[in-house]
């Protein structure tokens, strides 16, 4: 078939020594500084999942079910180590750990970024996917409760897509492909300060519904 889990055999070997050695660092990077457990994830190319099932709902889009995830703490030398049996494997994070997200069309996710960035409300880690959706990394539980903030906030019965994730749930990190669509990027890098302590989401929820709400119109 041509498309593995390293992704196309044609790949010159210098490219994907390359390749890997990002990936590599990339994985010590997210498990080392900014605490993030790492899983290694499927990977897609025209519309075939490299985990090997044809029904596979999800190409290129969610973990590989007999692949060990790299714990957070892990040392470049563990993470090599550990990627080495699974390379060109997409690096994804799990939700409900360290973080929860809550995620919206990428459009209004960066209207509210600009606005967020101007009143300046703490803010952790942000991306976006080749979907056109935006990322907001908040902290652990957000996704439980963001009924009851909405709720309070008035916009329980406003049509928003904004939408919370939270344990069980994985996403795709930077600078992986998701679902054979491209990479994902980063609107906001992590840091020291905001990996390790993302904000509540009650302080972002309001400006997020609100320019999902004008966004919508």
């Amino acid at each position: 078939m041509g498309f593995t889990i390293g992704g196309i055999r044609e790949m010159r070997t210098g490219s994907r020594r390359r390749v890997r050695t990002s990936e590599c660092t990339a994985v010590a990077e997210y498990t080392g500084l900014w605490g993030w457990d790492v899983v290694p994830g499927a990977r897609a190319s025209s519309g075939r999942c490299s985990c090997g099932d044809g029904d596979c709902t999800a190409p290129g889009a969610h973990p590989l079910s007999f692949a060990e995830p790299v714990p957070a703490g892990a040392a470049l030398e563990d993470a090599t180590k550990a990627w080495s049996a699974y390379p060109g494997a997409a690096l994804m994070l799990p939700v409900g750990r360290a973080f929860d997200v809550i995620e919206v069309a990428e459009a209004a996710g960066r209207r509210a970024l600009v606005r967020l960035e101007r009143m300046g409300l703490p803010l952790g880690p942000v991306c976006a996917t080749p979907t056109g959706r935006a990322q907001f990394f908040v902290a652990p539980g957000a996704a439980a409760e963001l009924p009851r903030l909405l709720y309070r906030m008035g916009w329980d019965d406003a049509e928003l897509d904004l939408h919370g994730l939270g344990p069980g749930r994985y996403i795709t990190a930077p600078p992986s492909d998701r679902g054979g669509l491209g990479p994902v990027r980063w609107l906001r890098p992590p840091t020291l300060d905001t990996a390790g302590a993302p904000p509540q989401a009650r302080l972002l929820l309001g400006t997020l519904a609100y320019i999902c709400h004008r966004t919508h119109r």
